[in-house]
């Protein structure tokens, strides 16, 4: 069941699962908090506290106009939401440029972050901005039709067309039109390097046919930025809808090299 929370500066809208060490699950564009919804309950009943937040200006959750939703604003808001919830250390998973927001958590105050999954994520400056050109070029007087054309481009996968559903009609197509246009790759340029120096552990996660972020070009290359092992996945981006049970065995062995 989904929860509200009203910051005074934004309004998160999440789900929270079970009880123990806490997880925060950080889905990327132009996702919502559904994309975890495979995973919520398994991890919960693995003993964790789950807290899966649609990112501000995503989803459900509300931005007030004009603000600017980009990664490096979603991680201030991250930590307010964890100050709300009196959570002092998380480990965090994440997805797309939701790694963006996990690597900038990760850096900015290390001592509260027990461990960092990334799930086909972002590295340096490479973020795919290429396949959402459009959406930024997209005429605002025509947000309604945005859903549509995502739905066809996504053909029959039901769960990927349901993770989406925030995003139709007018408003939602502006929602997005406004997400994708405050991205910023800068963000997280050195980014890799400095996550490593700060010692927190980390996993990396990546489906073997992402089309839009390649395992070779850009998850190879974060892996050596990172000096980890690069866990294959047998699926395309969405890793988390596409292949489930796979990434839900591959977090538990890194959520349990964490310990207790």
């Amino acid at each position: 069941m989904a929860t509200a929370i009203d910051t005074g500066e934004v309004r998160f809208c999440l789900q929270d699962e079970g009880t123990g060490i806490p997880l925060l699950l950080l889905h990327g564009f132009p996702a919502t908090r559904h994309l975890w919804s495979a995973l919520i309950q398994p991890l919960a009943k693995a003993g964790f506290r789950v807290i899966a937040p649609d990112l501000i200006g995503y989803g459900e959750s509300e931005a007030p106009p004009g603000v600017r939703i980009d990664m490096a604003s979603q991680a201030n808001w991250m930590w307010a939401l964890l100050e709300h919830l009196h959570l002092a250390r998380i480990t965090l998973i994440a997805h797309d440029v939701g790694t963006a927001v996990a690597q900038l958590m990760a850096v900015s105050a290390p001592q509260r972050v027990r461990g960092v999954a990334l799930l086909n994520g972002v590295f340096s400056d490479e973020w795919g901005m290429q396949s959402i050109s459009s959406i930024q070029a997209w005429n605002e007087t025509e947000a309604r039709r945005l859903f549509p054309v995502l739905q066809r481009r996504l053909g029959k996968n039901v769960a990927l067309r349901e993770m989406l559903s925030a995003y139709e009609g007018e408003k939602g197509g502006l929602r997005l039109i406004r997400a994708s246009r405050d991205l910023d790759p800068r963000q997280t340029v050195g980014m890799a390097e400095r996550l490593r120096a700060t010692g927190v552990p980390a996993s990396l996660l990546w489906g073997e046919s992402d089309e839009f972020l390649s395992i070779d070009a850009v998850g190879q290359r974060l892996a050596d930025s990172l000096s980890v092992p690069l866990v294959r996945l047998p699926g395309g981006h969405f890793t988390p809808l596409e292949c489930p049970v796979e990434v839900a065995d591959a977090l538990g062995r890194f959520l349990a090299v964490l310990g207790p």
